[in-house]
């Protein structure tokens, strides 16, 4: 499934780890979801910085919320990061 992050195209697939799978299961579906967070680990490849904000096809999402919302092929998410400034 491709998905945009700030414009860049990611690929993602379902494999997660057993302990995320087993975590994540639909009722009815043979599919593993993918989730925010998931996307955000492909993303930010183990270098992820820990204060922005997020937003999913233009809707803001709470960090508590990452694990749970599923993302969609063709879904949209903005990263935006603080910026110091004076």
């Amino acid at each position: 499934m491709k998905i945009k992050i700030n414009g860049q195209t990611l690929e993602l697939t379902s494999k997660l780890t057993s302990e995320q799978s087993s975590k994540r299961t639909i009722e009815h579906s043979n599919e593993t979801p993918i989730y925010v967070d998931d996307a955000l680990t492909k993303y930010f490849n183990n270098q992820q910085q820990s204060t922005f904000a997020l937003a999913l096809n233009g809707d803001f999402i709470g960090r508590d919320d990452y694990c749970s919302t599923p993302v969609k092929a063709n879904d949209n998410i903005d990263i935006l990061f603080p910026i110091q400034g004076g």
